[in-house]
């Protein structure tokens, strides 16, 4: 077992003692998705798998949110937004915009990137040399470099 899997199991434990059901549902989501993972792939998953597993949650977390807002359920929305702010401890830590703007920067410089038609090489260098990027952000920003 990872060691990023055996803390959410034993924060999953504390959470129930506790009865902190917002912790303890989302945790019971997140073991339950890194179970299906382990059972396709026929091992248990690496700490890598693990955090792009918290990451497809929080994704999904974050669409929920904007439709339960459009449907005017306020309640569940921040109850998504509860266990975002869960899930994300155990991610690295993201870069802000300043920190992927200088990051695309030395890349685009680095590679040579001059077009649009260069953007999936840098979103995958991208991807590859920083753990914490918001997709969304860095290729917003890409756009702004290849023009």
């Amino acid at each position: 077992m990872t060691t990023l899997r055996a803390s959410l199991d034993a924060d999953l434990k504390t959470a129930m003692l506790a009865k902190d059901e917002i912790a303890r549902d989302a945790l019971r989501m997140t073991k339950s998705e890194i179970l299906l993972r382990e059972v396709d792939l026929g091992r248990p998953a690496t700490d890598e798998e693990v955090i792009a597993t918290l990451q497809k949650g929080i994704k999904s977390r974050r669409d929920s949110i904007e439709s339960y807002r459009s449907g005017g359920r306020e309640e569940a929305a921040l109850k998504e937004e509860a266990e975002i702010a869960i899930l994300s401890r155990y991610l690295p830590k993201m870069l802000d915009e300043a920190e992927t703007r200088a990051a695309i920067d030395a890349l685009v410089k680095e590679l040579g990137l001059t077009s649009k038609k260069d953007m999936g090489r840098l979103m995958k260098e991208l991807k590859a040399r920083h753990e914490g990027l918001d997709g969304r952000i860095a290729s917003r920003l890409a756009g702004e470099f290849l023009a």
